[in-house]
Protein backbone atom coordinates (compact mmCIF):
# COMPACT_ATOMS: atom_id res chain seq x y z
CA UNK A 1 0.00 0.00 0.00
CA UNK A 2 2.72 2.79 0.66
CA UNK A 3 4.07 1.94 -2.52
CA UNK A 4 0.66 2.61 -4.29
CA UNK A 5 0.18 5.57 -2.26
CA UNK A 6 4.06 7.05 -3.43
CA UNK A 7 2.69 6.35 -6.69
CA UNK A 8 -0.50 7.95 -6.92
CA UNK A 9 1.07 11.43 -5.05
CA UNK A 10 3.77 11.38 -7.52
CA UNK A 11 1.58 11.41 -10.04
CA UNK A 12 -0.63 14.29 -8.00
CA UNK A 13 2.45 16.33 -8.19
CA UNK A 14 3.18 15.82 -11.63
CA UNK A 15 -0.56 16.95 -12.92
CA UNK A 16 -0.03 19.61 -10.45
CA UNK A 17 3.10 21.02 -11.81
CA UNK A 18 1.88 20.39 -15.04
CA UNK A 19 -1.59 22.65 -14.59
CA UNK A 20 0.43 25.30 -12.52
CA UNK A 21 2.85 25.63 -15.94
CA UNK A 22 -0.37 26.05 -18.48
CA UNK A 23 -2.28 28.13 -15.73
CA UNK A 24 0.76 30.67 -15.15
CA UNK A 25 2.19 31.72 -18.72
CA UNK A 26 4.30 34.83 -19.00
CA UNK A 27 2.14 38.20 -19.00
CA UNK A 28 2.27 41.70 -20.73
CA UNK A 29 3.13 44.31 -18.47
CA UNK A 30 -0.60 46.33 -18.79
CA UNK A 31 0.51 50.05 -20.66
CA UNK A 32 -0.11 51.72 -17.44
CA UNK A 33 2.71 49.22 -15.77
CA UNK A 34 4.46 49.70 -18.74
CA UNK A 35 4.88 53.86 -18.21
CA UNK A 36 4.99 54.21 -15.07
CA UNK A 37 8.34 52.22 -14.71
CA UNK A 38 9.24 54.10 -18.08
CA UNK A 39 8.75 57.51 -16.21
CA UNK A 40 10.51 56.09 -12.92
CA UNK A 41 13.60 55.27 -15.14
CA UNK A 42 13.45 59.10 -17.31
CA UNK A 43 13.32 60.91 -14.64
CA UNK A 44 16.59 63.84 -14.30
CA UNK A 45 17.88 62.31 -11.03
CA UNK A 46 20.76 60.12 -10.67
CA UNK A 47 18.26 57.78 -8.77
CA UNK A 48 16.04 57.57 -12.12
CA UNK A 49 19.44 57.43 -14.01
CA UNK A 50 20.44 54.51 -11.72
CA UNK A 51 17.90 52.37 -11.85
CA UNK A 52 17.94 51.93 -15.53
CA UNK A 53 21.01 51.71 -15.53
CA UNK A 54 20.37 48.87 -13.52
CA UNK A 55 17.70 47.41 -15.61
CA UNK A 56 19.55 47.95 -18.53
CA UNK A 57 22.19 45.41 -17.30
CA UNK A 58 19.60 43.11 -16.31
CA UNK A 59 17.35 43.22 -18.47
CA UNK A 60 15.69 39.74 -17.86
CA UNK A 61 12.96 40.70 -14.86
CA UNK A 62 11.51 43.42 -17.21
CA UNK A 63 10.99 41.29 -20.33
CA UNK A 64 7.11 41.15 -20.22
CA UNK A 65 7.72 45.13 -20.30
CA UNK A 66 8.87 44.70 -24.10
CA UNK A 67 11.07 47.96 -24.12
CA UNK A 68 13.11 49.20 -26.85
CA UNK A 69 16.60 48.60 -25.48
CA UNK A 70 18.18 50.05 -29.33
CA UNK A 71 20.68 52.70 -29.49
CA UNK A 72 22.88 54.17 -31.28
CA UNK A 73 24.42 56.21 -28.65
CA UNK A 74 25.09 59.76 -29.51
CA UNK A 75 24.05 59.58 -32.69
CA UNK A 76 26.74 61.13 -35.52
CA UNK A 77 28.04 63.03 -32.79
CA UNK A 78 31.33 61.61 -30.68
CA UNK A 79 30.01 59.33 -27.85
CA UNK A 80 33.40 59.91 -25.65
CA UNK A 81 34.20 64.00 -26.78
CA UNK A 82 37.52 64.34 -25.85
CA UNK A 83 37.42 61.52 -23.48
CA UNK A 84 34.10 62.89 -21.46
CA UNK A 85 32.47 59.54 -21.09
CA UNK A 86 28.56 60.46 -22.36
CA UNK A 87 27.57 57.11 -23.94
CA UNK A 88 25.57 55.90 -21.42
CA UNK A 89 23.94 59.47 -21.16
CA UNK A 90 22.90 59.12 -24.98
CA UNK A 91 21.83 55.57 -24.52
CA UNK A 92 19.32 56.62 -21.74
CA UNK A 93 17.81 59.44 -23.60
CA UNK A 94 17.43 57.14 -26.90
CA UNK A 95 15.76 54.56 -24.47
CA UNK A 96 13.43 57.25 -23.64
CA UNK A 97 12.37 58.64 -26.95
CA UNK A 98 12.10 54.95 -28.40
CA UNK A 99 10.12 53.95 -25.50
CA UNK A 100 8.06 56.89 -25.65
CA UNK A 101 7.45 57.22 -29.17
CA UNK A 102 5.73 53.73 -29.16
CA UNK A 103 3.43 54.33 -26.86
CA UNK A 104 2.40 57.92 -28.16
CA UNK A 105 3.60 59.87 -25.62
CA UNK A 106 6.52 61.47 -27.08
CA UNK A 107 5.74 65.25 -27.35
CA UNK A 108 4.63 65.06 -23.61
CA UNK A 109 7.55 64.14 -22.37
CA UNK A 110 10.21 65.59 -24.86
CA UNK A 111 11.06 68.11 -23.07
CA UNK A 112 12.01 66.33 -19.60
CA UNK A 113 13.61 63.33 -21.76
CA UNK A 114 15.87 66.10 -22.80
CA UNK A 115 16.65 67.74 -19.31
CA UNK A 116 17.03 64.49 -18.06
CA UNK A 117 19.85 63.63 -20.91
CA UNK A 118 21.65 66.75 -19.78
CA UNK A 119 21.53 66.25 -16.31
CA UNK A 120 23.47 63.16 -16.68
CA UNK A 121 26.11 64.52 -19.01
CA UNK A 122 26.35 66.91 -15.77
CA UNK A 123 26.78 63.98 -13.81
CA UNK A 124 29.63 62.85 -15.91
CA UNK A 125 31.35 66.15 -16.39
CA UNK A 126 31.36 66.63 -12.49
CA UNK A 127 33.85 62.98 -12.22
CA UNK A 128 36.25 64.85 -14.10
CA UNK A 129 39.07 67.55 -12.59
CA UNK A 130 37.92 70.58 -11.92
CA UNK A 131 40.60 72.01 -14.74
CA UNK A 132 38.98 70.25 -17.03
CA UNK A 133 35.63 70.19 -16.25
CA UNK A 134 34.40 73.09 -17.84
CA UNK A 135 34.93 71.89 -20.94
CA UNK A 136 33.19 69.00 -20.50
CA UNK A 137 30.03 71.04 -19.09
CA UNK A 138 30.34 73.20 -22.58
CA UNK A 139 30.45 70.12 -24.39
CA UNK A 140 26.96 68.86 -22.37
CA UNK A 141 25.30 71.84 -23.12
CA UNK A 142 26.25 71.65 -26.49
CA UNK A 143 24.74 68.33 -26.56
CA UNK A 144 21.84 69.18 -24.73
CA UNK A 145 21.22 71.78 -27.17
CA UNK A 146 21.47 69.96 -29.84
CA UNK A 147 18.69 67.66 -28.60
CA UNK A 148 16.45 70.44 -27.33
CA UNK A 149 15.92 72.33 -30.01
CA UNK A 150 16.77 69.44 -33.28
CA UNK A 151 15.73 66.34 -30.96
CA UNK A 152 19.40 64.81 -31.92
CA UNK A 153 22.97 65.33 -30.90
CA UNK A 154 23.26 64.53 -34.51
CA UNK A 155 23.22 68.19 -34.64
CA UNK A 156 26.51 68.65 -32.57
CA UNK A 157 28.77 70.23 -35.14
CA UNK A 158 33.02 69.89 -34.92
CA UNK A 159 33.24 73.27 -34.18
CA UNK A 160 31.81 72.82 -31.28
CA UNK A 161 33.84 69.99 -30.01
CA UNK A 162 36.97 71.95 -31.24
CA UNK A 163 35.75 74.75 -28.87
CA UNK A 164 35.63 72.55 -26.31
CA UNK A 165 38.95 70.89 -26.91
CA UNK A 166 40.68 74.39 -26.87
CA UNK A 167 39.03 75.25 -23.31
CA UNK A 168 40.64 71.74 -22.46
CA UNK A 169 44.19 72.24 -23.87
CA UNK A 170 44.11 75.83 -22.10
CA UNK A 171 43.07 74.55 -18.75
CA UNK A 172 45.32 72.04 -18.96
CA UNK A 173 48.30 74.68 -19.78
CA UNK A 174 47.48 76.88 -17.36
CA UNK A 175 47.40 74.12 -14.39
CA UNK A 176 50.40 72.32 -15.97
CA UNK A 177 52.26 76.11 -15.61
CA UNK A 178 51.40 76.31 -12.18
Amino acid sequence: MPRRLATLFASGALALLATVAVASPATAATPQQRLSVLSSWTQTSASSYNSWNSARVNRAPWADYAFDWSTDYCSSSPDNPLGFTFNLGCYRHDFGYRNYKSVGQFSANKSRLDSAFYEDLKRVCATYNAVVRPACYSLAWTYYQAVSIFGSVAAVQQADIDRAARMKADAERRAAAH
